[in-house]
């Protein structure tokens, strides 16, 4: 079981609302133990915050930043599923990184989604992780992160 409400007031954070669907998926799914949680964009109050290739148009420190966001989305769509409460741990993170001919730092860039992770939620934000280059991104964004989360209970639930 994780309260990650006082770590989201000491950072500064709260969770937003869920980030809706650009396509045809739901945000996050829930089946059995594990909640898995869609790719989530560096969106903020409703609006993409940055486009371009990183190595290009987006430094590091910037596609860094926007990985936080991106967990922070993460964290989001789990809560739009069920009590944080029920959530044991972040099992796996995988992160896209649209990059520049050239650029191979995607480990740094997605570090920005897993020490927010650890910084919320402790130990329980440890996960295995996947930091991926690709040449595109849904709507010319930078950075995607997806993530599966493992719960305390069992069941099945969409988000509506």
């Amino acid at each position: 079981m994780v309260d990650i409400k006082p770590a989201l007031e000491r950072l500064g954070l709260t969770l937003p609302e869920v980030v809706p669907p650009v396509a045809t998926y739901q945000p996050a799914v829930r089946s059995g133990n594990y909640i898995y949680v869609s790719g989530q964009l560096p969106v903020s109050d409703g609006q993409i915050v940055a486009t371009g290739k990183v190595g290009a148009e987006i430094d590091v420190d910037q596609a860094y930043d926007l990985a936080r966001l991106c967990a922070i989305n993460g964290l989001a769509a789990i809560a739009s599923v069920v009590d944080f409460a029920e959530v044991k741990s972040i099992v796996k993170v995988t992160g896209f990184v649209a990059s520049a001919p050239g650029f191979n730092a995607q480990p740094k860039v997605i570090n920005g989604a897993s020490e927010l992770f650890g910084e919320v939620m402790g130990e329980a934000g440890k996960h295995a992780r996947s930091a991926v280059g690709v040449s595109e991104l849904p709507l010319n964004v930078p950075v995607e992160v997806d993530l599966i989360a493992e719960l305390n209970v069992s069941g099945t639930t969409y988000l509506a």
